[in-house]
């Protein structure tokens, strides 16, 4: 069997990246694993940008045929995979035929969709892939006397470009009560849940700020930091587990991935906050008055 080497490439970074997660919640020690995240979701967002949305999509889409098609015969399909034209749509050759149907979908609405759709999706990854950076740079670096200008122009900077990129997304998600591959209705408002839970911890953290509360303002932006990694990973990790778990019914696994995504990156971050406090307010309960 055939593998294009830039998906190989995705997978062996993934299998890499497991391996560091699971070191790094063993002792304690995330650096690697967020490192590689960041970079790879760099890798997969320039792609767009570089390559064209098409392109870029069918890539995308390539990530999850091996996953759709695991157990089936061949030529055998099911309600949740469609084929596109000259298998466009994918960078597998022949090797497969049939594909998520959002996939098709969303293939098709920017391959031959109009450009306003392109301009939006360059613009929403672009400005969302900036502030995934910047994100993680000011969770590291709280505000010092040293650095507190830095931080606080890096901080409007980035909300900027996410009320861009939340912008474009909810822009794009309006469209998609028509696409029944995505799920209709549900995946629009889904998109706007997603986007609601992404923005509002960032939102939140604003207000917190500027109320003076540096405390519950770091508690926020960490939230708002796993809502971002639950709105970009976690959406793509559900997609390969469910793809083929719920390919009997069309739309089901993308729609618990839009609905489900942010939520738990929220989750998840608020678990591993309070994990990272608990040594610390375990040392101040034990310090000695002074």
């Amino acid at each position: 069997m055939s593998m294009p080497i830039d998906i190989f490439f995705v997978y062996a970074t993934a299998v890499i990246w497991i391996v560091a997660t699971i070191w790094g919640v063993k002792n304690n020690s995330y650096k690697a694993s967020l490192f590689i995240g960041i970079t790879l979701l760099l890798f997969l967002n320039v792609r767009y940008l570089i390559n064209g949305a098409p392109n870029g999509i069918a890539f995308f889409v390539s990530l999850y045929d091996v996953f759709d098609n695991l157990g089936l015969a061949p030529g055998e399909s099911a309600p949740a995979l469609a084929t596109c034209p000259n298998n466009s749509c994918s960078t597998w050759g022949d090797q497969y035929l049939n594909h998520s149907s959002w996939g098709v979908a969303f293939y098709d609405r920017f391959a031959n969709g109009p450009e306003l759709r392109s301009t939006l999706l360059y613009l929403h990854l672009a400005f969302n892939s900036i502030v995934f950076v910047l994100m993680h740079y000011q969770i590291a670096r709280p505000p010092s006397s040293e650095n507190r200008t830095t931080h606080r122009l890096l901080g409007r900077f980035s909300f900027s470009f996410l009320t861009i990129g939340t912008i474009c997304a909810v822009w794009l998600a309006a469209e998609h009560g028509s696409v029944t591959e995505y799920g209709g209705n549900l995946s629009k408002y889904g998109f706007w849940f997603m986007s609601l839970c992404v923005y509002s911890c960032a939102v939140m953290g604003v207000v917190k700020i500027r109320a003076g509360d540096a405390a519950s303002h770091r508690i926020w932006m960490i939230r708002f930091a796993g809502s971002m990694w639950g709105a970009f990973w976690i959406f793509r990790i559900m997609l390969a587990i469910t793809g083929p778990l719920f390919r009997n019914w069309e739309s089901v696994s993308i729609l618990m991935s839009i609905w489900l995504s942010a939520p738990i990156g929220i989750l998840i971050a608020e678990v591993w906050r309070r994990k990272l406090e608990q040594p610390r307010a375990a040392s101040q309960v034990a310090a000695p008055a002074t």
